[in-house]
């Protein structure tokens, strides 16, 4: 009796009971398994391992491309030192907000085509940017009349270049005699920084900072987060020191992508303690060498095309055979000619 009801008792309960122990053990944590990359990231990632490959057709490539699909790819070339001004403008789109070149090889006049063509830009990082001036920042005030955030510095060239550019960012009054140019229409300011609010400068020495903020205050300089919450509640994500303004174009795509030469994002380096008010003596003599070298490149080239000639002239006087068929092909010239 007591032997079937043992029998009855496994087959009506057949799945054992665990130990407290046991069942604690099993029962952890999730594992989050990582989100497959789409389609289209795989695809962009294969055209920025690829891009030197298609940067001589990327203008009539780049036509049929999305707004976000372009930023992807300038952002990848970014990354792999690729970006100079025909492939930033060969992809910009007039669509984009936010514009990243920093530590490019874009110089003036690249910036000022992109600034014509993207009006709409909210966000530009020019920081690294050796080959951008003064006019360069200035044609992007010019046509950029939604521009709130400007990232600058980074390299004694940038750094001086955003030194220069402090004069063109106040704005000029035509009421000087004003309580306050805060509360005034942006029809009464005729020069200056309209929009802008925000200015990135790690490198800012203490003196410009104070004078600059008593003269331009609606422009804030390097925002820092609340000290009660440690966020940052005014200024936009933009104006955050360490963000990368690309970063969500291609935080999809393999970073693989643009390790092909060797190169990952930087961010804009900490202020330093002792910032240089200009530039110095080794970068200055640099900078003038190669001034004169792109000066002097087309006369080197003149040269190097009349020592070609002479050689040929020489050539065609000391060897008889050279002469004749020099003079041969003349005369078929001239008889054709004739016909």
């Amino acid at each position: 009796m007591e032997e079937g009801k043992a029998k009855f008792a496994a087959v009506t309960d057949p799945v054992p009971k665990l130990d407290s122990a046991s069942s604690l053990r099993s029962s952890g944590p999730p594992v989050k398994r990582s989100k497959p990359p789409s389609l289209v990231s795989l695809c962009v990632g294969v055209v920025g391992k690829h891009l030197e490959d298609i940067i001589t057709d990327l203008e009539e490539i780049a036509v049929t491309f999305p707004a976000d699909i372009k930023m992807a790819v300038a952002a990848i070339a970014r990354r792999r030192r690729l970006l100079d001004n025909n492939v930033i403008v060969s992809l910009a789109d007039g669509s984009w907000e936010i514009l990243d070149i920093s530590g490019s090889n874009v110089s003036d006049v690249g910036l000022i085509k992109l600034a014509g063509i993207c009006r709409s830009l909210r966000a530009v990082d020019i920081s690294r940017c050796a080959n951008i001036t003064v006019a360069g920042v200035s044609g992007v005030l010019q046509h950029c009349h939604s521009l709130e955030t400007l990232r600058c510095g980074g390299c004694p060239r940038s750094d001086y270049t955003a030194r220069c550019c402090l004069g063109i960012l106040k704005p000029k009054l035509h009421d000087v005699d004003g309580d306050s140019w805060e509360e005034l229409d942006a029809a009464e300011i005729i020069d200056g920084a309209h929009s802008l609010r925000w200015l990135v400068w790690p490198r800012i020495d203490k003196n410009t900072l104070e004078d600059f903020s008593a003269e331009c205050p609606r422009i804030t300089v390097n925002p820092k987060p609340s000290p009660f919450t440690q966020r940052w509640t005014q200024a936009p994500r933009e104006a955050w020191p360490d963000v990368i303004l690309d970063e969500t174009f291609v935080k999809d795509i393999d970073p693989e992508t643009w390790a092909v030469s060797g190169l990952r994002p930087r961010r804009i380096s900490a202020p330093l303690s002792s910032p240089t008010s200009e530039l110095s003596v080794a970068e200055k003599f640099r900078l003038a060498f190669l001034e004169r070298d792109n000066r002097l490149a087309p006369k080197r080239a003149k040269n190097v095309r009349q020592r070609q000639r002479r050689a040929e002239k020489e050539l065609m006087t000391m060897d008889t055979r050279a002469k004749a068929l020099a003079l041969a092909s003349k005369l078929s010239r001239s008889l054709n000619n004739r016909h």
